[in-house]
């Protein structure tokens, strides 16, 4: 069993190893790029496709706090999962090490965390088993939340979880939803803070007391930070914030009121010394001499992965059971929790294999329906390894495909109702042209105007699409990727609104009256969609070589199309970090 290797990537080092599996340290064949492979062996058919209906749904989470899961295989030897390596340490083992942090880089913690939850959150995704060592540090300051080890979709029961930190409803064994994750990170912050657990009782019954019906204990913790702590630890669910993002708008305000607009430097700059403190545990690092340069990760963690280590529940679980896979003793193999499911990927600072993006044009006539496509497409060439260029051209191409699929559904629809199928031969198209923004080396955005006609008695059509993809991993960007979480609440996205130019027609939002703002629900697919797929958002974002734009478009009778920019500088402080250090200053 153990011989057993995923194609395409070569071991580096083992990490640990277990009953039911090992996990290990892997480059990439063709792009050099480091992951951790978790091998399972012993599994069941059962467990194995439950296992990857979890991958699978994990895979939907992508935010750069939290770490991404690349890829399940099924071979002979048994099931692997491929994830994205984390250079770092637990945030159990750093506070083993040195305690409370302080408030500021508790703030941090918190910030990191809550962001990671809320794109979980957005997907439907309810951790249900948030603690300290599903949090890993790097030597930089960030943290990346690993092991959605019993993750399941918001709203389902049960009991699973780490009792220091369960919420009351998870310990009565009630649906888990996003504020169970609200209730456990402010857990854990407590911690942080103070040096010790909320509640400490010695036996579970007791500690199940105290979660259910003991004070808040705010007095142990600075007078600056105790609204977060009644609001995040509320007993009934119902009075905790709704979610990740709006604690997160109470966390700004209450660190910005007691410790000044500079905090989070100060907090970042604290976590980075702790975690830098315990560098030689980095998993990465402890692997510099034998690895060598494998995947470009630096000592101090500064390559950013985590390929984190130990194994905690779910996908990184042994079935029916947590093994104790243990590098030296103490750093544990991050559990693999979100990042979309890509044939290959690559860490913050893997490179693109040479690759070229340029506009294709495209004349045919669909063979089953007489529509003629005469369109513009962007497209990649020269990729070293063809199965992350076929996965980028297929979310280049995303937008003219759809509307070909709308297209070909409208024209048979018109074509079986006598009254319009005169009007329909020869007389429908698809027409599109395409725009490239920056085109590398790790991000590409293209934007395309559509001019399509059809044979059905109305008028108008989608007028842009943006797509933006990783040019690393083959991935396809959205906007919650793009901005960050809190720039895509109501008042962050009023405050974007504000400092983006309009076109001369004026602006239809998203109740489609002239005038009005943009809205979250913008940035959002319009509806589940039918035999074409998910209709695209009405808003898009397009990253052109010199500033940042947004095409709201809208179809039907209305056809509008707006266009709404700002210099880059404008608004870098809404896009999310690892965004924004590829765009231009």
């Amino acid at each position: 069993m153990d011989e057993w290797r995923v194609e395409g990537f070569d071991e580096v080092r083992e990490l640990g190893r277990g009953a039911h599996g090992r996990v290990v340290l892997a480059r990439q064949a063709t792009a050099g790029t480091t992951v951790a492979v978790k091998y399972l062996t012993g599994t069941s058919p059962t467990d194995l496709e439950r296992l990857r209906g979890e991958a699978m749904l994990l895979g939907r989470v992508t935010d750069p706090h939290v770490a991404r899961l690349y890829q399940f295989v099924r071979g002979e030897g048994g099931a692997a999962i491929v994830m994205e390596a984390v250079d770092g340490v637990p945030l159990r083992r750093v506070l083993d090490e040195h305690g409370a942090l302080g408030p500021e880089a508790s703030l941090v913690v918190l910030k990191g965390s809550l962001r990671g939850l809320a794109a979980a959150h957005a997907v439907g995704v309810v951790h249900r088993d948030y603690k300290p060592a599903n949090v890993i540090v790097r030597a930089d300051g960030l943290s990346k939340l690993i092991d959605f080890g019993i993750a399941a979709p918001a709203g389902e029961g049960g009991r699973s979880g780490t009792p220091a930190y369960m919420p009351p409803e998870q310990w009565k064994g009630q649906p888990a939803t996003s504020t169970a994750d609200v209730y456990a990170a402010t857990c854990v912050f407590f911690e942080c803070v103070t040096g010790r657990r909320p509640y400490r009782a010695a036996d579970r019954a007791a500690l199940r007391a105290e979660h259910l019906t003991a004070p808040i204990p705010v007095d142990e913790v600075p007078e600056q930070v105790r609204p977060l702590l009644l609001a995040g630890m509320a007993k009934d669910p119902e009075q905790r914030p709704a979610g990740a993002l709006l604690l997160l708008e109470e966390l700004e305000r209450a660190a910005r009121a007691g410790y000044g607009r500079d905090w989070e430097q100060r907090g970042v700059r604290a976590l980075a010394a702790s975690a830098a403190a315990l560098a030689v545990l980095f998993p990465l690092a402890a692997g510099a001499g034998t690895a060598g340069a494998a995947g470009g990760a630096a000592a101090g963690g500064a390559a950013g992965g985590a390929a984190a280590a130990g194994t905690g529940g779910g996908l990184l679980a042994t079935v029916g059971g947590k093994a104790a896979l243990a590098v030296a003793g103490t750093v544990l193999v991050a559990g693999a929790a979100g990042g979309a499911v890509v044939l290959s990927g690559g860490g913050d600072d893997a490179t693109p294999a040479n690759g070229t993006v340029r506009i294709v044009a495209q004349n045919e006539t669909l063979k089953d329906l007489p529509v003629a496509v005469r369109a513009q497409y962007a497209s990649v060439t020269g990729y070293r390894d063809p199965r992350v260029q076929e996965t980028l051209n297929r979310a280049l191409r995303a937008p003219l495909d759809y509307h070909i699929r709308w297209m070909r559904g409208a024209t048979k629809t018109m074509l079986s109702d006598p009254q319009f199928k005169s009007e329909c031969v020869g007389n429908s198209t698809v027409n599109t042209t395409a725009k490239l923004g920056l085109a590398g080396p790790k991000l590409a955005s293209a934007l395309y105007t559509f001019d399509g006609k059809t044979c059905m008695p109305s008028d108008g059509t989608l007028a842009g699409w943006a797509v933006s993809v990783d040019l690393v991993t083959g991935r396809a960007l959205t906007t919650a990727d793009i901005l960050k979480p809190e720039a895509l609440t109501a008042s962050g996205v009023r405050t974007l609104f504000g400092r983006l130019t309009g076109t001369e027609q004026g602006f239809w939002g998203a109740d489609g009256c002239m005038g009005q703002e943009l809205a979250p629900r913008d940035f959002a697919p319009a509806g589940r969609g039918d035999a074409a797929g998910p209709p695209p958002p009405a808003a898009t974002v397009f990253l052109a070589p010199d500033h940042f734009e947004i095409n709201y478009s809208v179809e039907g009778s209305a056809c509008v199309h707006d266009t709404l920019r700002a210099p880059y500088g404008k608004v870098r402080d809404l896009i999310a970090p690892g965004i924004a250090k590829l765009l231009p200053s």
